[in-house]
């Protein structure tokens, strides 16, 4: 379990650092522009990959923890973008 949290905890992370990083290379390139109200729509997706990692983890099938910890991640990082924005 701690493997796991430890995994979606750096995706995350990841996300956020990346997706930052990403908005200050536009900003420079642009004059500090970006795309306005991007951060909801990355909300809107990191709500579509919150319910797909629940649907995965409800499954009867099994399913490889790997790629629910993705799902969880890219969904938790998402939120942390909109709320870090907010």
């Amino acid at each position: 379990m701690a493997v796991r949290l430890m995994r979606v905890a750096l995706i995350a992370l990841a996300f956020f650092f990346v997706f930052s990083l990403s908005q200050q290379a536009t900003a420079a390139r642009h004059q500090g522009e970006t795309i306005p109200n991007l951060h909801w729509a990355v909300g809107a997706l990191a709500l579509l990959f919150l319910i797909g990692a629940w649907a995965n983890e409800r499954a009867r099938v099994p399913v490889d923890a790997t790629r629910k910890d993705l799902l969880w991640g890219l969904g938790v990082g998402g939120i942390a973008i909109v709320v870090g924005h907010i």
